[in-house]
Parts: C-alpha cells; sequence; structure tokens
C-alpha cells in the first residue's frame, strides 16, 4: 500500500458502487500534469529547469554548465533529476522540490481554452498523477479550472515503494496504484487509462495493463509529419499507445473509441 497517498490524496481510491456489486468497474482517466494537462514548455518548464540547475550547481559545487548536464543526465536515466540526486548525492528531498517549484504559476500557465468544461463531461473518475510535487501541482490546477474536476490523486510524495521514491516510469508504483484504486487484475486494470506527453511512462503503463493516451501538442504532432513525409517511418510509440491526441481537452472525443479497446 502506498500510506503516503491515503494521507495527502483521499479522493484516489474511493469505493466504487460498481465494483462492490461485482460489476466492472467504471473508467479510471489517470492524468499527467506538464505537457499534459497545460503547456509547460511555454513558460512554466523552463522556470524548473532553471531551478533544478541551480539547486543542483549550488549543493554540488558545480558550475551552471555542468549542472544542467548532470540534471538532464539523471532526468533521463531515472525518470526523475531527483530520483539521480538521491540516489548519488543523499540531497534532501523536500527541501530540493520546495526550491525548484516555489513560484508564481499564474503569469505563466497556459491550458487550451474549454479544457476544464469538456474534462468535467469526460465519463469516469479523473485522478491526477504527476512526478511533481503537490503544492505545486494543486496551484497549477487551480489555476487552470480544474481544481474540482481532477482528483488530488498522486504527485511525487505519494508515488513510493519500498521505503523509497518510485515515480513513473516506475512499474512496481504503477501496479501498487492499481492495487489502491481497487484495479488489480487484466480485466479491471483495463478500465484505467493513463494520459500523458511521455512516451516512457506510457510503456511503463502498457506493460503493467493500462490503456495508454499520447497528449501530442500541434507543433510536435506537425514536426512528426514532416519527418514521415520525408520517408517511411512508424510512429513513435506505436507498439504501446492506443490514441494520439493534441490536446487533453480532446479527450471527450476518443472516449468511445477507448472504450471499445478495453
Amino acid at each position: 500500500m502506498i500510506a503516503e497517498a491515503r494521507r495527502r490524496a483521499p479522493a484516489a481510491g474511493r469505493r466504487d458502487p460498481a465494483r462492490a456489486a461485482g460489476a466492472a468497474p467504471r473508467t479510471v482517466w489517470f492524468l499527467d500534469l506538464d505537457d499534459t494537462l497545460h503547456d509547460a514548455s511555454y513558460a512554466i518548464g523552463g522556470q524548473i529547469d532553471a531551478r533544478m540547475t541551480r539547486f543542483v550547481a549550488r549543493h554540488l559545487d558545480l558550475d551552471e554548465d555542468e549542472a544542467s548536464r548532470l540534471r538532464v543526465a539523471y532526468w533521463k536515466r531515472y525518470g526523475a533529476t531527483l530520483l539521480g540526486l538521491l540516489r548519488h548525492h543523499d540531497v534532501d528531498p523536500h527541501r530540493f522540490l520546495r526550491e525548484t517549484h516555489d513560484f508564481d504559476v499564474g503569469a505563466l500557465l497556459r491550458a487550451q481554452r474549454g479544457l476544464a468544461r469538456r474534462l468535467a463531461r469526460l465519463p469516469g473518475r479523473k485522478v491526477l498523477m504527476t512526478n511533481a510535487p503537490r503544492d505545486y501541482a494543486m496551484r497549477v490546477l487551480q489555476g487552470i479550472g480544474l481544481r474540482r474536476t481532477v482528483r488530488d490523486g498522486y504527485t511525487i510524495e505519494s508515488l513510493r515503494a519500498f521505503g523509497g521514491f518510485r515515480p513513473k516510469p516506475s512499474t512496481s508504483m504503477l501496479r501498487m496504484v492499481m492495487a489502491r484504486e481497487g484495479l488489480a487484475g487484466r480485466a479491471r486494470r483495463s478500465a484505467a487509462i493513463l494520459v500523458e506527453d511521455n512516451l516512457e511512462n506510457l510503456r511503463a503503463a502498457r506493460a503493467v495493463g493500462l490503456r495508454t493516451v499520447l497528449v501530442q501538442r500541434a507543433g510536435v504532432a506537425a514536426a512528426s509529419v514532416a519527418a514521415r513525409r520525408r520517408g517511411p517511418r512508424r510512429l513513435a510509440g506505436g507498439a504501446y499507445v492506443d490514441v494520439r491526441v493534441h490536446s487533453a481537452a480532446h479527450l471527450l472525443r476518443i472516449a468511445d473509441r477507448l472504450a471499445g479497446r478495453r
């Protein structure tokens, strides 16, 4: 069990009446945050990257170029810069999360118009699953109007297993979350859908048995189309991505298609 999740996310894992009656569970949409529910690449991502670089430089006594290189290397290797810092440098994780995400997000937010209204109409439960810290995540959800629609769910503080942080793409963490949500077993797990912009996280979700939606923003998608015009090429994530959308606002359009794959 993920004890931290029970304290920080009481809405996640609520008993489903259909589950109690033995019926098939209703759909649970596990929603990533940055570059999924909002366009973090617009401004917020740069703020976080710069703050992480400064943290690494300050605490490891490195120049900014070397600190940036190390930050990126840990992110690519472990799925989160924090994990590399914990494994190799024994930093205070709470201090790291606080210092790198403690800024005013309001003026830097950009999300698609109508997102909150459309997600409110999406059938099933909407549960946050992000490697970001909780305080930051709640401020972003509030800023883009999703605080009531998307449940607290799971932030990096609650993505823990075996005594340590296990953020996405950890398959052991995903299995524990599915058990916590009453979605253990192949039939029930197929009711869970991970909506993400990160292919490695979607690959892990598929390995565990979840269905998957890739959020591929219009600019990224256009670049992929241009690349395919230069010659035959398989779509990235083709084997483990069920559906692609340009925005989380489009999930309502593809809900029936995903239901047919269950």
